[in-house]
């Protein structure tokens, strides 16, 4: 079974919070969210709302829909390095 849309949601917005050098107090102050609640948001074990969705994409610098980009981006870099993997292992 694949993993959650909020796993990877909250790879993503990990992986982009650590290339802007924050850390996760530094990112949730940012945003205006508790630390806890963004890390369950960076783990998938949050569903957040397309607001908080919005305020982290916002504290990025970056839009909603180039978030939503950036996933896809990503998943389907995944979905190629898992085809060379299957390839490599035969």
């Amino acid at each position: 079974m694949s993993k959650s849309i909020n796993y990877h949601l909250g790879q993503c917005v990990k992986e982009l919070r650590r290339e802007k050098g924050l850390t996760q107090v530094e990112f949730s102050e940012r945003c205006g969210f508790y630390q806890t609640y963004l890390s369950r948001i960076e783990n998938g074990l949050s569903n957040p709302t397309i607001n908080a969705i919005e305020i982290v994409a916002n504290a990025l610098e970056m839009s909603v829909y180039d978030l939503f980009e950036f996933m896809k981006m990503a998943e389907s870099k995944r979905k190629k390095q898992g085809l060379i993997h299957k390839i490599s292992k035969k």
